[in-house]
C-alpha cells in the first residue's frame, strides 16, 4: 500500500540542481509526484511505498553536494494516486 508525503526543504536549495537531483532520486526509488521551487525553499509531493518515501526524506535532509539544507517540514497525507511519474514543475 502506498503512502504520501509533502516535504518542504529550506536552506540553500535554489540554483544547486536540487529539483533535478530530487527527481532522479525519486525515480530510482519508484516514487511518483513532483518537485517545485517555492520563494523560500523547495516543495516535494511524493507518493510510493513508505520505506521509499522515508529514504527520500533522508536524502532531502542532505540534498545534492552544492545544497545546504537548513530544515525540513514533513507532513504525511493520504495518497491521491494521480501521479504517473515524478516531474519537475517550473
Amino acid at each position: 500500500m502506498n503512502s504520501a508525503v509533502r516535504i518542504i526543504v529550506k536552506g540553500r536549495v535554489h540554483g544547486v540542481f536540487f529539483r533535478d537531483n530530487t527527481r532522479k532520486q525519486a525515480m530510482s526509488l519508484g516514487i511518483t509526484g513532483y518537485v517545485q521551487n517555492l520563494p523560500k525553499g523547495v516543495e516535494i509531493i511524493a507518493e510510493g511505498p513508505k520505506t521509499a518515501l522515508e529514504q527520500l526524506i533522508m536524502w532531502c535532509s542532505k540534498g545534492p553536494a552544492l545544497a545546504r539544507v537548513e530544515g525540513l517540514e514533513v507532513r504525511w497525507r493520504k495518497p491521491e494516486g494521480k501521479y504517473k511519474s515524478f516531474e519537475v514543475k517550473y
